[in-house]
């Protein structure tokens, strides 16, 4: 399945959660926040929030700054 993250199309396999996202990506999860169809999702359920066709992933880093 195809997947828009960031503005960019990433494949996936189907009933792929949040949790593979960040790890096909390598992400750093440190300071990370994920938005699928514009609703935050929690750290916490990134392992159990499975991802569908066309979904719109927003991955928002945090930053320190003043």
């Amino acid at each position: 399945m195809k997947i828009m993250c960031n503005g960019s199309f990433v494949e996936l396999h189907d009933g792929a959660t949040v949790d593979v996202l960040t790890q096909k990506l390598s992400l750093e999860v440190r300071g990370l926040a994920i938005a699928v169809n514009d609703a935050v999702v929690s750290r916490v359920h990134w392992n159990a929030h499975t991802l569908y066709t066309n979904d719109r992933v927003t991955l928002i880093r945090m930053a320190q700054g003043g």
